[in-house]
């Protein structure tokens, strides 16, 4: 398959991270249209709207040098997710974020490759700072932030009033490091 971007390929224990390419669409699709933990948040789009949404992360790697990794489970090539960091014009700062897709909830996929997304930050980009804007009500992400060591006051990101602002440790040794 060709890919679309410049991202490199990054591994972890389980996971495979590469680069957005065409035969993703049909999963993000997918998961943007009917998945219960979007429907749970009152997120789910229309075809066109995920379409958009690929596109827009692919445009992510042109534009910034970085965006959402495909996240592909090593031993049946599947992809399960997306995980990345997101800059979007109106945020005030780069956001890690993860998406499971359906059936890979549960599994601790979203902690291992938003581990090695942000060390990949530190280490390649030279990011000292990352952050995740995480709905009030999603216990699940929550969960995920706090695995990684992040921790937020309460405070609500301006961009998206009902998301919580999490702040992520980005030393080599903040005690985050450890599956």
């Amino acid at each position: 398959m060709t890919p679309l971007s410049t991202a490199p390929q990054l591994r972890s224990e389980r996971l495979i991270l590469r680069g957005p390419e065409r035969g993703d669409l049909a999963a993000l699709t997918r998961f943007m249209t009917s998945a219960p933990s979007m429907q749970a948040q009152g997120e789910t789009v229309t075809p066109e709207q995920a379409w958009f949404g690929f596109l827009t992360g692919v445009g992510h790697w042109q534009w910034h040098g970085f965006g959402f990794f495909t996240v592909v489970e090593h031993h049946t090539g599947d992809p399960v997710g997306r995980v990345g960091l997101l800059k979007h014009s109106n945020w005030p700062d780069i956001e890690l974020a993860w998406h499971l897709f359906e059936g890979a909830e549960g599994k601790g996929y979203a902690t291992e490759a938003a581990r090695v997304v942000r060390n990949w930050a530190r280490d390649d980009l030279g990011l000292d700072k990352l952050y995740s804007y995480i709905d009030f009500n999603n216990t699940r992400s929550q969960a995920v932030a706090k695995r990684l060591g992040a921790v937020t006051d309460g405070t609500r990101a301006p961009h998206e009033p009902q998301a919580e602002i999490w702040v992520h440790p980005m030393g080599k040794n903040d005690g985050s490091e450890t599956p």
